[in-house]
């Protein structure tokens, strides 16, 4: 058991998150980012599958098959696209599709990917990082097309730009929807995985 180490790194990821929330004009979200991290669910595993370079659900779901720590926290968090994931609404269809984020989620989406990228590539950080864990991810392929297009925009726009434009641009984003994601219809066509 790594209790202190991933304490540490929790903790620094959650202050990491709070500060680029914070940014962004997101305090309340800032401020209880990943709190069930905390949670016996969720930390006995982490300091049992602490490595300090990657996320312990990873080694837990390697184990076990599945992670009940990931479990617990996608379905408390809301800043995961995959707490967004339900039953498509056409009747006719039998799969789950990614819902519509709301975009003060996709901000603190963004803020905990860039955090997670910072605290374990550490040194080999950089501003393309989480872009590129994106694209080798699975998100793309079921997100709500709004949300992905969303998220993909400023992933790119953090690469090419740096942080404090992206930030500045998204605490606009917020107050005055200059992307016009608010808009945009949750009833648009979607990423879907078939059941059955």
């Amino acid at each position: 058991m790594h209790i202190l180490g991933h304490f540490r790194t929790i903790t620094k990821h959650k202050i990491l998150v709070a500060k680029g929330c914070f940014k962004v004009g997101l305090y309340w979200q800032g401020i209880m980012h990943d709190m069930s991290k905390y949670s016996p669910t969720e930390f006995i595993p982490g300091a049992r599958y602490y490595q300090g370079n990657q996320s312990p659900n990873n080694i837990e779901r390697r184990k076990y098959g599945i992670s009940r720590a990931w479990l617990h926290h996608k379905g408390r968090n809301r800043h995961h696209f995959e707490y967004w994931i339900d039953y498509s609404l056409n009747p006719e269809a039998k799969c789950l599709v990614g819902m519509k984020i709301p975009k003060r989620y996709m901000a603190e989406m963004l803020v905990d990917r860039i955090s997670a990228g910072k605290i374990y590539k550490k040194n080999d950080f950089t501003t393309e990082s989480p872009l590129e864990y994106f694209n080798n991810g699975i998100g793309a392929s079921i997100m709500h097309e709004a949300s992905k297009d969303y998220l993909m925009m400023l992933l790119t726009m953090y690469a090419k730009k740096g942080e404090k434009e992206t930030f500045r641009y998204v605490k606009r984003d917020l107050k005055e929807d200059i992307s016009g994601y608010d808009k945009i219809s949750p009833f648009e066509k979607t990423g879907s995985v078939v059941i059955g």
